[in-house]
C-alpha cells in the first residue's frame, strides 16, 4: 500500500487483515460509544460502561470483547474488576492506514 507524504509516511501500514478487523469493530454504534466513553477516562471497568448505556452488561462485554480483539482497547485483570483502557496508539494507526488506503484509491483516478 503506498503510504502519505508526511511525518507518518515512514509508518509501515497494518496488515490488511488487522485493518478490516479494526474497521469492523468500528462499525457498531455501541462500540463507538464504548471508545467514546473509554476516551473520557482514564480507565473503566465494564460497570462503568453498562452504566453509561442502556445495554446489559452481557451485551457491553460482548462489545469490549471485540474491541480488545482488534487491538483498540486494553484490558487488565485486576483482583476483582477488570479495566478498560482505550488504545490511541492503535486508533492513530487505523487514521494512518485510512489515510493511505484514501490516497492509495484516489491517486488511481
Amino acid at each position: 500500500m503506498k503510504e502519505p507524504a508526511g511525518p507518518a509516511a515512514s509508518r509501515t501500514p497494518v496488515s490488511v487483515d488487522l485493518m478490516a478487523a479494526r474497521f469492523a469493530a468500528l462499525a457498531h454504534p455501541v462500540r463507538i460509544g464504548i471508545l467514546t466513553q473509554l476516551a473520557c477516562a482514564e480507565a473503566c471497568c465494564c460497570k462503568e460502561i453498562v452504566a453509561a448505556t442502556d445495554l446489559a452488561q452481557s451485551t457491553v462485554s460482548q462489545h469490549l470483547k471485540v474491541l480488545v480483539e482488534a487491538g483498540l482497547v486494553r484490558y487488565e485483570a485486576l483482583s476483582k474488576q477488570s479495566r478498560y483502557s482505550i488504545d490511541r496508539q492503535a486508533l492513530a494507526s487505523i487514521r494512518f492506514d485510512f489515510d493511505a488506503l484514501v490516497q492509495l484509491c484516489c491517486a488511481a483516478r
